[in-house]
């Protein structure tokens, strides 16, 4: 299949899952991410997104707030339009986040820093095949992202699904380290 094949598919099968389904399953990731970083413990920056009800991510709300008790340095991404790359906020001691008009969760009073402390990334997708490429929404805002990061820096997918077989990679894709999902870690 192409991407844009996978995409939609991908998209189909989050619209079919339902609210209860998606916190269930966020659930089930957090869960599993909160072992890895428990056997990872010399992990303390950690850059996650937030989610768009809308398009059915993975609810990060409550691993943020539970890595926020935890004394997590936690940072997010916001798109600047200007040169259209994201750039980073710090979001640890963030307690509020409102809606931009598109949906997307806006922290209240985040600082923009620079990125270089960030040592784990978790990255938003619609799907992932067996050698840690991902696709994304097709904009490549992460692939830009990661790919002027540290080299060491962790790339964690989380998904509610397993792996496809293969999506055709282009050069400027940025391969995931690890995939979280409600079954458990996987590591490629």
């Amino acid at each position: 299949m192409d991407k844009e094949s996978i995409r939609t598919a991908f998209k189909e099968k989050r619209r079919g899952l339902s609210k209860e389904e998606i916190r269930l399953l966020s659930g089930k990731i957090s869960d599993n991410l909160l072992r890895y970083l428990e056997e990872h413990a010399a992990i303390k920056h950690i850059h996650l997104f937030l989610p768009i009800d809308r398009l059915h991510e993975v609810d990060t709300f409550p691993l943020y707030y539970t890595l926020q008790k935890k004394g997590y340095k936690l940072y997010t991404s916001t798109v600047n339009k200007e040169d259209d790359n994201l750039d980073t906020l710090e979001i640890s001691n963030v307690a509020h986040f409102e809606s931009d008009p598109w949906g997307i969760p806006v922290p209240v009073n985040a600082r923009l820093v620079d990125p270089d402390k960030i040592q784990m990334v978790l990255i938003p997708l619609l799907a992932y095949d067996r050698r840690g490429f991902r696709l994304g929404y097709g904009k490549g805002y992460y692939d830009k992202y990661l790919a002027n990061l540290k080299r060491d820096v962790l790339k964690l997918g989380l998904s509610f699904f397993g792996p496809v077989d293969f999506i055709p990679e282009e050069s400027h894709d940025v391969p995931l380290d690890y995939c979280i999902t409600p079954e458990g870690v996987l590591k490629f």
